[in-house]
């Protein structure tokens, strides 16, 4: 799994701030999937929305973009198929920014 960096990761000014983001990151994907498999659109659609907001703030417009898609899809109860490989694609990123925060 190749990590994801935030536009960031070189400032010293955001190291605490990302840390922060970072830790957040796997409850943030069980709540995501959680969602999903109750078929709860409504929470699906608003932690895709706050990941999508927060993302872009530290740095992960990549990331900020996968969850409009959910949030989207989500909103518009969209194909289950399409939405799964949404939530799977965003939670592929937030893995993959997490794993800078466990390999630094």
């Amino acid at each position: 799994m190749q990590p994801l960096l935030s536009e960031f990761a070189g400032d010293p000014d955001y190291a605490e701030l990302l840390e922060g983001f970072l830790s957040e990151l796997p409850k943030r994907i069980s709540v995501l999937e959680a969602a999903l498999a109750a078929s709860d659109m409504e929470l699906l659609t608003r932690f895709a929305h706050q990941l999508k907001g927060a993302a872009g703030g530290y740095g992960y417009s990549i990331i900020t973009d996968a969850a409009k898609d959910v949030e989207q899809s989500a909103k518009a109860r969209g194909e289950r198929d399409v939405l799964r490989k949404q939530v799977d694609a965003l939670v592929d990123l937030c893995r993959r920014a997490a794993a800078v925060q466990i390999s630094a």
